[in-house]
């Protein structure tokens, strides 16, 4: 759950912006430009954490934190939508409200929510198991945050605060972000929880998720300069056999804003061990804007399917405020550095791209691209931002190649996604078009990458002020917020230097299915 010190680490990088862009925005002006189009959004107010996600009768279910008042941060409540592909939503009501009483204010902060199939809680029966979500209260007055639990009946759709709550409280301002899975080896119910001040978390033990035990912590490891927040523990399996390994995922702030870190290691129902003994940072996401990203680990064919905020920065959108990422299925790879998270477009979202979008192939490969750019708007059957682009490179001798979106008529603005060959890395370099949107700090993005035999993949996904780029596969995510004026919708691709553009497939986006 975002709070102060991410809050600080944002205003930081705002004060790096001309005062007219942060200070002479205008409020509650309708944006629809910038709503996307396959990301998920709410259809009016606030929303920042996914929350609570599982996966039912055909149905993903997302809960989010939400302001169902207001377009600001406020009034925390679990919002609630429904999808069968993860592009289409249902959105219902709110599923979980503040809680208001004559001398406390409890506002629903981040947490999960598990289907209790052997009915271990008592709150439903074997046959028609209760959906637990379990959360943190926050209560501002009491400058104290704790562990509740409430239940559904109802399939998800509302709430019954149990009696007993907190089921966890150890006197704490800053203790969050219940996530809980069933361990089976153990016959337990397990929650990582975050120690924010002390880089920690605490992991416990429940037979019937009322009773709470602490069986370990983890930490400080890792990047430690800013609090830790929403920690999830889960077994992703290596490719290419059936070793399993655990990860854990720990959202915080940074100099740039945003970030996550994620470690590889062994889970015993106990203690959670990283290989590199904390003193490896690894990078989740190297953009400006992912964070609290948490997972639906009961997705079918045993898929971990991870999804997270996207933050607007500095820009005002109107009637809403904040989107999901795209949904990434994760794996773990074994490169010469050892073990890596690979996330990827998930698959439940690519298999359906054609009902959603005119699909248009461009015939044209092995493209060559001699030090110029090349103008990719008369192969598009629209010329809106919202789009998907799958491309192969053969670098040759090119120093540089990539693409210019969102380019304004007269070429002078854009924004650059490219791999540098000379210095191997992805990047995303907003100088131009996003020169009053973003602190001078995060204009580059940059995540370090090797070609695989003088080839680099890339997935581009542009969907009108979000764009979220995966390299060599999902090897290297880098997810941003951006801001194109209306007119800014040209596409070119381009090279410094030689090389050639084996493939390139684009999906653009209608409006709606």
């Amino acid at each position: 759950m975002l709070k102060i010190m991410l809050n600080k680490s944002l205003v930081a990088g705002l004060l790096l912006l001309p005062a007219a862009t942060v200070f002479g925005q205008k409020k509650d002006i309708p944006t629809p430009q910038w709503r996307p189009r396959y990301h998920f959004t709410p259809e009016k107010n606030w929303m920042n954490d996914p929350s609570g996600l599982f996966y039912l009768n055909g149905e993903y279910h997302l809960y989010y934190q939400h302001n169902p008042l207001e377009n600001v941060w406020g009034h925390m409540s679990w919002g609630h939508a429904v999808s069968r592909d993860l592009i289409g939503w249902k959105h219902l009501q709110v599923a979980i409200p503040e809680i208001e009483t004559k001398d406390t204010t409890t506002w629903i902060f981040s947490g999960s929510a598990v289907i209790d199939k052997n009915n271990t809680s008592g709150f439903g029966t074997k046959k028609d198991p209760a959906i637990v979500a379990i959360f943190t209260a926050n209560q501002p007055k009491q400058k104290k945050e704790s562990q509740y639990i409430a239940y559904s009946n109802d399939g998800g759709l509302s709430y019954t605060q149990y009696q007993g709550n907190p089921v966890i409280d150890i006197n704490k301002k800053d203790f969050r972000d219940p996530a809980v899975f069933w361990h089976d080896d153990t016959k337990q119910w397990v929650m990582t929880v975050a120690m924010v001040d002390e880089h920690q978390v605490r992991i416990y033990g429940s037979k019937d998720l009322k009773k709470w035990d602490v069986l370990s912590d983890f930490g400080p490891a890792g990047y430690t300069r800013y609090g830790w927040e929403c920690p999830s523990l889960l077994p992703i399996n290596v490719e290419g056999g059936s070793k399993v390994k655990w990860v854990m995922l720990v959202s915080s702030g940074s100099e740039r804003g945003p970030l996550m870190q994620y470690f590889i290691g062994d889970f015993d129902g106990i203690s959670f061990k990283d290989d590199n003994e904390g003193k490896k940072v690894r990078v989740l996401n190297y953009g400006d804007a992912y964070y609290a990203a948490i997972e639906w680990r009961d997705a079918p064919q045993n898929k971990k399917i991870l999804l997270g905020w996207l933050q607007n920065g500095a820009r005002e959108t109107f009637p809403w405020k904040g989107q999901m990422s795209i949904p990434h299925d994760l794996s773990l790879k074994a490169i010469e550095d050892g073990l890596v998270l690979i996330q990827s477009p998930s698959s439940v979202v690519a298999k359906v791209l054609s009902g959603y979008a005119l699909e248009k192939s461009l015939l044209e490969k092995n493209l060559v691209i001699n030090d110029t750019r090349i103008n990719l708007n008369k192969e598009r059957p629209f010329t809106g931002n919202s789009y998907w682009l799958e491309a192969e490179f053969n670098l040759g001798d090119a120093k540089k190649v990539g693409f210019n979106l969102v380019e304004n008529p007269d070429v002078t603005k854009n924004v650059m996604v490219g791999y540098d060959a000379v210095n191997q890395r992805l990047y995303i370099d907003g100088s131009t078009g996003e020169v009053n949107n973003k602190s001078r700090r995060n204009q580059m993005l940059l995540a370090p990458m090797k070609p695989i035999n003088g080839v680099i993949k890339l997935q581009v996904l542009v969907d009108n002020s979000s764009l979220e780029v995966f390299g060599n596969g999902g090897e290297k995510v880098i997810s941003t917020m951006i801001y194109p004026d209306a007119n800014a919708t040209n596409l070119s691709v381009f090279a410094e230097g030689k090389g050639v553009l084996k493939y390139l497939k684009i999906w653009d986006f209608k409006q709606g299915k």
